[in-house]
């Protein structure tokens, strides 16, 4: 079910008590050769580098308003573990954090200093999902379930409310897939403000199962998905997640890893913006072809800064 505006609303007022707008700045070197009004929408600017405390705050403290919650449990490559341990230590409640082997190291001392538990779990499809399931089960926590909590798109939908509060008539926003929360949101609050604008979905060519279903109108797994770009690394969508894209979403686009490396690349020298792989998707489907957008105002989402030094450096040389 798409947010509301009411619940968008609502949403706006209690995060407002944790977390600032986040700016939205032109990028008029990136727009430089198009005649293209850019704009980023900078979510790297949220207390965890991305822009899943919108999710994560919303779900936790509205579930509060109407139970008791012992502890709270995610399954996560990293931002949303992060989202949730913040969330967790501002209700003072425990958090345990389940992540792949070997995740990204920033992302990982982040949940720690955060004061969450990390549980790390051998990486299958479903894996993670499947592990903090049985560990909510066990000790009575809230499973906070990024892909699929109700709750959480309606933070994200926040995003689009302050986008459209600055520039009312955007003409395409282009939007990070990962487990799809972020775009299901965005998109629903922006076709409700302005039904004409174009929402453009950006997954990995090494993780394309949501593209994949939205090209299919089905479910489509894959049995991998090995990609610099951890926050959109899904490989078993949701059937509810692929209705609710085909429903909003105008058009998806595919990056190659090498397109990662050039749009981080190109935020951090020509904007002056650190960005992790999946915080860039964005700028990287925008590079792909900017002549598509000629003319038009353009909104990307830098949705995470995150980025492993190892990356950052492979980006830098490349």
């Amino acid at each position: 079910m798409n947010p509301g505006s009411e619940q968008v609303n609502e949403a706006r007022e209690l995060l407002r008590r944790f977390l600032r707008p986040t700016r939205l700045v032109a990028a008029e070197r990136l727009a430089s050769d198009s005649g293209t009004q850019i704009y980023l929408k900078l979510e790297t600017e949220l207390p965890t580098r991305s822009f899943k405390p919108r999710g994560a705050l919303y779900a936790l403290m509205k579930n509060l308003q109407q139970r008791s919650i012992k502890g709270v449990c995610a399954a996560s490559t990293g931002n949303h573990g992060a989202a949730v341990a913040y969330a967790a230590r501002l209700a003072n409640l425990p958090a345990t954090i389940f992540l792949p082997q070997a995740p990204n190291p920033i992302k990982r001392a982040r949940i720690v200093a955060l004061g969450a538990t990390v549980e790390e779990v051998e990486w299958k499809p479903e894996s993670l999902g499947n592990a903090a399931a049985s560990y909510a089960a066990e000790h009575n926590y809230y499973f906070l379930n990024d892909a699929s909590d109700e709750l959480v798109p309606v933070g994200t939908a926040t995003i689009a409310a302050e986008i459209l509060d600055e520039l009312p008539a955007p003409d395409v926003m282009i939007v990070p897939m990962g487990d799809t929360a972020l775009i299901r949101g965005l998109a629903a609050e922006a076709k409700r403000r302005r039904p004409a604008v174009r929402i453009v979905g950006v997954q990995s060519t090494q993780a394309p199962s949501y593209v994949r279903s939205w090209q299919e109108n089905r479910v489509v797994t894959t049995e991998t998905c090995d990609t610099i770009a951890d926050g959109l690394a899904t490989c078993v969508p949701l059937e509810p997640n692929v209705r609710a894209i085909r429903e909003l979403v105008d058009e998806v686009v595919l990056v190659s890893e090498d397109e990662l490396l050039t749009a981080i690349r190109t935020l951090l020298f020509d904007e002056h913006l650190i960005a992790e792989p999946a915080g860039a998707a964005a700028t990287a489907a925008y590079l792909q072809n900017p002549t598509a957008y000629a003319g038009k105002s353009v909104v990307l989402l830098v949705t995470g800064s995150n980025i492993a030094q190892d990356v950052l450096r492979r980006a830098a040389a490349s």
